[in-house]
Formats: structure tokens, sequence, C-alpha cells
């Protein structure tokens, strides 16, 4: 039995076919310098063919599987079509070097740099400049590109990795399911498969040389199970666990669009957590009423200089106009701890989670938080949308962040700009101090949204992201649930509301707790809605709960 990172949830029975990696004919001889000419005209022709391509399969996906993912397909776009990667290659081929040389040592470059980022969801975009590169070169050396939707057999996909396009061509009569060596539960290839409904563990070593084409392979993306030629007691279970698997997705879909009411009538908003516009879709397809948590970071990450005032306005009055409407709370700029940008030039910290990272920036970098609080106040003005800080462990960090606020009303007043006047701000509770003093924080803020995985961590002081002390991590310890219920309490004695966004909101274990003790907001990943949503409508607190 082997497992690896599950990342689209199902069970898939079937025979492997292993994609086999060609290699390409890539000549490292230098060129003469008569061939420039030529292969500045190669790779243009390439890029132009390239762009072609993904146009053609964008509009597949969208047919296909959705809108909201074949706009993944618009940033591969937006990459082959940006002159600044076309002026790297240039200058290779310019050095006597082949087209595909050139192309293949600026993708390598930009994927060296983007490893050194520590953050999951930007490593996992390595696959994304990975595919393109990939494509530029295969039109280059004039490579038939193999489609997945070609492939009539019913069988589990096993690969060193697949590309998004790849992915999104994928024929779901036929492919049963996927395994790749490598790959991240937030990469593109991911939210894909997600979107397919197709069961795929990804990460798995070495899986290419431990199946053979034709081997019957088990892929459970529930329980994290793979099986090569397994006997038939395996077999016989599995396919009993796909049934039941099936069955109980289908009683979830009810719940999906259903409020999420408790017997005795108390009502709990349900918000969705999200880290760009894709994620929007799925966000409003499981059900959420709102979004609970954008973390605005993720605009600022991979890329070499701060967003821009306009740049970050078109950002966020999309995402404000997609949800209609419906309440969004826009987190800001948290860096720091494990997310970084290395053209801001943070300091290389011993223990970087209690040193210099998200508002104890601002001060320091002040135009970064009047940027960002110019363009949000602009965006106000197209829905319903409110303002959160991080990482607040005092009064005397609220009252900068509220003349910041009001310094950025006057400008925009003074200039004619219209913005919500009256715009609500909530904080992060996220660590203990911030906690403890809940009462007098509640009296200057509008709302609390409570981050329970740093809430946990600081709490317990222990660094969830460590091997060697990973299991004393408990979200559930009787010091983090104190905590927890001495929030609800301050906020609610003083007129106001919390909500709780971190991975506990979307534990069914602590479900019926955080009802009990006040919680007024989930936000969670949006595949655990329905599931939440269930959990809630069964609950019962006016007489004694005996079931809790």
């Amino acid at each position: 039995m082997i497992s690896g990172i599950i990342v689209s949830k199902g069970i898939a029975l079937g025979k492997a076919l292993l994609i086999n990696l060609y290699k390409k004919n890539i000549k490292k001889e230098k060129i003469s310098k008569k061939k420039i000419k030529l292969e500045i005209k190669k790779f243009l022709k390439s890029i132009k063919k390239s762009v072609n391509q993904i146009k053609k399969i964008k509009k597949y996906t969208e047919k296909k599987i959705g809108k909201d993912k074949s706009e993944i397909f618009e940033g591969h776009i937006m990459i082959l079509q940006d002159d600044e990667l076309s002026k790297d290659i240039i200058n290779y081929i310019n050095k006597k070097y082949t087209a595909e040389i050139s192309t293949k040592k600026v993708i390598k470059k930009q994927i060296k740099k983007m490893r050194k980022i520590k953050n999951k969801y930007l490593k996992n975009r390595i696959i994304d400049i990975k595919d393109i590169g990939k494509r530029i070169i295969d039109n280059i050396l004039n490579v038939n590109i193999k489609k997945l939707s070609k492939i009539d057999k019913k069988v589990i996909l096993i690969c060193k990795d697949l590309t998004p396009s790849e992915t999104s061509e994928i024929n779901k009569k036929n492919i049963l399911g996927f395994i790749t060596e490598l790959g991240g539960e937030t990469s593109h290839t991911s939210i894909i498969a997600k979107s397919l409904g197709i069961p795929a563990i990804v990460g798995v070593k070495n899986i290419t040389k431990q199946v053979k084409n034709k081997d019957f392979i088990i892929l459970d993306s529930i329980n994290n199970e793979i099986y090569i030629n397994p006997n038939k007691e395996i077999i016989t279970l599995k396919k009993k666990i796909k049934k039941n698997f099936f069955k109980n997705k289908q009683k979830l879909e009810i719940f999906k669009n259903l409020k999420a009411i408790t017997l005795d009538g108390k009502k709990i908003k349900i918000g969705a957590n999200i880290n760009k516009i894709d994620d929007i879709c799925l966000a409003k397809k499981n059900g959420a009423q709102s979004i609970g948590l954008y973390r605005t970071e993720f605009l600022y990450m991979g890329k070499n200089r701060l967003p821009t005032e306009e740049e970050q306005f078109i950002v966020y009055k999309k995402i404000i106009e997609k949800m209609k409407n419906k309440e969004v709370i826009m987190r800001t700029l948290d860096i720091g701890g494990d997310k970084s940008c290395k053209y801001l030039n943070l300091p290389k910290e011993e223990n970087p989670f209690l040193g210099y990272r998200a508002i104890r920036i601002y001060s320091k970098k002040i135009n970064i938080i009047r940027t960002q609080l110019r363009a949000m106040l602009r965006a106000s003005n197209f829905g319903k949308l409110k303002i959160m800080f991080p990482m607040i462990i005092s009064l005397e960090e609220i009252y900068f962040l509220k003349k910041e606020l009001k310094r950025a009303k006057k400008k925009l007043k003074e200039e004619n700009i219209s913005f919500n006047k009256n715009i609500k701000i909530g904080i992060m509770i996220e660590t203990p101090a911030a906690a403890l003093i809940s009462d007098s924080l509640s009296k200057e803020v509008d709302f609390f949204s409570i981050g329970s995985n740093d809430l946990t961590q600081y709490t317990l002081a222990v660094d969830r992201g460590n091997d060697l002390v990973s299991h004393l991590y408990d979200p559930m310890h009787p010091s983090v649930m104190k905590l927890i219920k001495m929030v609800v309490k301050s906020s609610h004695k003083n007129g106001k509301w919390t909500g709780i966004c971190g991975e506990l909101a979307s534990n069914p274990l602590a479900t019926k707790f955080l009802i009990k003790i006040g919680i007024d907001e989930f936000s969670i990943n949006s595949p655990e809605i329905p599931n939440i949503k269930k959990i809630i409508r069964k609950s019962y607190f006016k007489k004694k709960n005996k079931t809790f």
C-alpha cells in the first residue's frame, strides 16, 4: 500500500497507463552568428503557435469544466505574451544558443527563483511555468503534443507530473483517476482534478518505477491508499467503499444551497476562504453565503515588485462583483512567517512566526498599507466589502490602523473618488494576547475573525510545520477552546460578532462546540461547506443536548 497527497477525493479501480516521458532532441552545441535570426524566428513562431493552442484549450475547458477554470489558461496566455519572457529568451539566442536551449535556460532560471519561496501555494505555480516552457520547446522542435482526450480505454494515469493544460483535456469517461510523483494540493492541476471530480493523489515518490502498464490499480483518495495488483478481498472492500462514497456525496448535495440553521433556529453564516478570483466559482457552487477571508497576500507574491493601487483595485473590484452583493471580507497584507516577497527585502529570522510579519511591517513600509487601503476603499463602492487586519496584539495597533484608514478616506474625498464611508473593519484573533484583551479590542472594531491555525500554534508553542513537534499541534486543546470561548463572549458583550476562519472551522468534530459557544460565522474551504451545513442543520441546543 502506497500513499501521497490527496487532491481530489474518490475511488477508482482499473488498469494503469504510464505516460512515458520522452527525451526531446535538444542540441547543446552553440549556433553560428548567421543562424541567430532563424532561431529568433523559430522562437517567435512557437510563441504564436503556443498562444493559439492555449486559446483552444481555454475554450475547451470553458465548455467541458466551466468558465472559472478556463481562466487559469488566461494566465498562461499572459505569460506567453509577456515581453520580458521573450526578451530574456531572445537575449540567450543572441549569445548563440538555440531557441530551445534558450527557452530551457530561462524557464529553469524562473523555476529556481520560485523554489526559494517557502509558500506552498506559490511553489505549486512552478508546474504552470513548466507547462508553458514544455509547450514552447515542443513547438520549436515540432513535437506532436499527445492529447489525453484521445485516450480511448478506461485507465488510471500514472506519470511524473501532469500539467494544467494536459489535465483540462482529460476525458472523464476513460481516465478514471491519476497518480503523479510531483505536485501539491493547491496546484492548478489539482484544482482542475477537483472540478472534474476525478480521484487523484499526487506527490507519490517513485510511483512510475513501481507500476507497470496494465497493472491493476486501486486509487483510494478518500483514505490515501494506492494498491498495485491487490487481492480479491481488498478489491471487494474498496468497491463497497466506492459505492458508499457516492451515496454520501449525493446526500450532501442537497445541503449546498440550504441555509445553515440549527433545529432550534440559530442562524450561522457560512463563508469561504479564498486566495484568488478563480476560487469564487467553487465557493458559490458549494453554497458559500459570503467570502469570510480573502488572503490578499497572494496578489503580492510571485512578483518582482509591489502591485500598484490600480492593479489591486481591479482585482478587488472583480471579486466583489463576482459575489453579487454578498459580503466579502478582505484581509490586508499578511507577509512574513511562511510567506515571503523577495522584493520587500525582509530580514532572515530564526523564528519568522514570532518576528517581522503582517501589521508589524506596515509602520516601517507605510506606503504598502496606504496603497492597499486606497484600493480597498475604492473597491468598496461596488458591493459589501469589509476590511480585516491581521496579527493584532494591542489597542495601539488598532489606533494606528484606524488613523491610516481615516487618512485614506480623507485623501479620496479630496480627489472626488467615491467609496463606502461607513465601511466595517475587523481584526484577526490569532494570538493569545489578542484573545486575552478581546473585551477592550471589541470596543474599537466591528467584528472578530479567529485564525485558529496561528492561535493554536502560539498558545501551545508548537510550530505546526515542524515534524518533530507537529504531533503536539491540537486545535481542540482545552486552552485553545477556552480562549475562543473568551473571545466570543467579549464580542457579544459589546454587540459585535465573531467568526472563525482557520482549519478548525471545517473540522466536523468541533462544529457543535463552536455553535454552542456562540460562533456567528464559519469561513471554510469550499468543498467542506455541504458537510458543515449538514452538521449545523442537525444540531439542537435549546434543551440539554445529550449527543454533545
